[in-house]
């Protein structure tokens, strides 16, 4: 069994500017999602994308995984608290985002982005797919190494202690297993999907399949949140949620290759 080394929160700090792992984390995923969105435009010219675009892409991207992650995560995880707590909806630096949440802001803001820039939707959301999983693997390195999130108890030898939750029990490191899922296995996946033309809505109906299926399978070894608990069927919050984008990614991809003339 390992045990969590408690990381210091804080990464490092420029005199008073105390820079965090997790803002860190947060850069890491801006700035590779700039980099690969730059690559992408070298190596597919056709694709008709501009480096302002980009960095206007990323902006309205912001916006919506903050805004989307925080609303979210007030929604599906912590409705009646809020309702009792509402100014606590602003204390952002308590923590409390949720993917799905952020998921849903990034979908509106890109279609606030296709409107502005004249690009079709599935055409901005079909770009943005492979520049996004290794952004969330780097969150998930973030979790562990805040000692957050942690899995279910197990007696596996890379089972880690985490002080943090205060019970002294080996758990799955379930940010470890997010990280290799919904960050590594899925950017290798749609990077190479993406490597070819694909229908418009394929690239993304892709992400939805592979990042709900990942998810949802990573849940298993994950504890569920303890003001929730397991839900019907005994499945999570994460796993509930998942599922609709499973479903949908499924009938994207039917409408893209079956259904269309």
């Amino acid at each position: 069994m390992l045990i969590h080394p408690q990381f210091d929160p804080v990464a490092f700090q420029i005199g008073p500017l105390a820079i965090r792992w997790y803002g860190l984390m947060y850069l890491t995923a801006f700035a590779l999602f700039l980099g690969l969105g730059r690559y992408r435009m070298r190596t597919s010219p056709d694709l008709g994308w501009h480096k302002r675009e980009l960095d206007d892409l990323l902006f309205y991207g912001v916006l919506g995984v903050v805004l989307g992650g925080r609303l979210g995560y007030i929604v599906f995880y912590k409705a009646a608290y809020y309702l009792q707590h509402p100014l606590e909806i602003f204390a952002v630096w308590q923590g409390g985002m949720s993917f799905h949440g952020g998921f849903l802001g990034v979908l509106v803001a890109m279609w606030l982005f296709s409107r502005k820039s004249g690009k079709s939707w599935l055409a901005v959301t079909d770009f943005i797919a492979p520049l996004v999983p290794l952004g969330l693997g780097a969150g998930r390195i973030g979790n562990f190494i805040n000692g957050e999130l942690w899995g279910r108890p197990t007696d596996i030898s890379w089972g880690v202690i985490f002080p943090q939750a205060g019970d002294g029990i080996a758990r799955h490191p379930s940010q470890l297993y997010q990280f290799a899922l919904e960050g590594l296995a899925l950017f290798a996946l749609l990077w190479w999907f993406s490597a070819k033309p694909r229908p418009a809505g394929a690239i993304s109906g892709l992400f939805l399949i592979g990042y709900g299926a990942f998810r949802f399978l990573a849940e298993f070894a994950r504890e569920p949140d303890n003001f929730l608990g397991l839900l019907s069927l005994g499945l999570s919050m994460g796993q509930w949620l998942s599922l609709p984008m499973i479903l949908a990614g499924i009938a994207m991809l039917r409408w893209v290759y079956h259904s269309r003339p």
